[in-house]
């Protein structure tokens, strides 16, 4: 695992900081065993923050703990992955409606700083800062519906597919697909029209969901 400059930070947050970093770059993958032992001394630390980042992560979903196997990082399957888009879309079309009816002239500048910071991890081919912008382009727009319980199902739903996000991002094509998209959906904002704010979020959902569906049948073959 390729392991950052430790920057000023609790021994907890920089070991949970290196986790997401290796899970959201594929450096540990869908169904990768978490060796404590080996990280702990990749990192240099004892294994007590080990094992608190590693159930922080477990509850988001993002690693699961099997008993006499230990930890590894969460798969899901395509029916797993299609239920949570579903329901990202049901939750995320309410979210909208409701935020598109709030939104100022702030939140619109913040989502098109998210965007433009989105466009630069992009180009520059840094993924991790790319998923961090891209949550927080999408989660402006959501925060701008002031429903925080909404908000909170969504942020489970996100994190538990976050082990798959470095699929998408890894090609070309979809980085540009996804600055393409993104100002789409700022257009719509600005416009205020809700029913095509609904469409282009439902078409980038569906970028993604088509990604997944070709790595699933890659591996499929590959098994067989």
């Amino acid at each position: 695992m390729d392991i950052e400059a430790r920057p000023p930070q609790t021994t907890q947050q920089y070991v949970l900081e290196q986790l997401r970093r290796a899970i959201l770059t594929g450096q540990l993958a869908p169904g990768s065993a978490i060796r404590q032992d080996a990280l702990a001394e990749q990192l240099g630390v004892s294994r007590v923050p080990i094992r608190e980042a590693l159930k922080i992560l477990e509850g988001e979903g993002q690693v699961i703990y099997r008993p006499r196997r230990g930890y590894m990082v969460a798969e899901l399957a395509l029916e797993d992955f299609l239920e949570v888009y579903r329901i990202r879309q049901i939750l995320e079309e309410e979210a909208v409606r409701s935020a598109i009816e709030r939104i100022t002239d702030e939140d619109i500048q913040r989502l098109q700083d998210a965007h433009a910071d989105v466009v630069a991890a992009g180009q520059a081919g840094e993924i991790i800062a790319m998923a961090a912008a891209n949550r927080r382009f999408h989660f402006t727009l959501i925060d701008a519906a002031g429903m925080p319980r909404l908000r909170r199902f969504l942020s489970i739903l996100w994190d538990a597919s976050d082990v798959y996000r470095s699929l998408y991002y890894s090609e070309e094509s979809n980085r540009d697909r996804v600055e393409r998209e993104h100002q789409g959906i700022i257009d719509a904002v600005r416009a205020r029209d809700t029913e095509d704010l609904i469409r282009r979020l439902g078409e980038h959902r569906a970028g993604t969901v088509a990604t997944f569906r070709e790595f699933m049948a890659t591996q499929d073959s590959r098994e067989r």
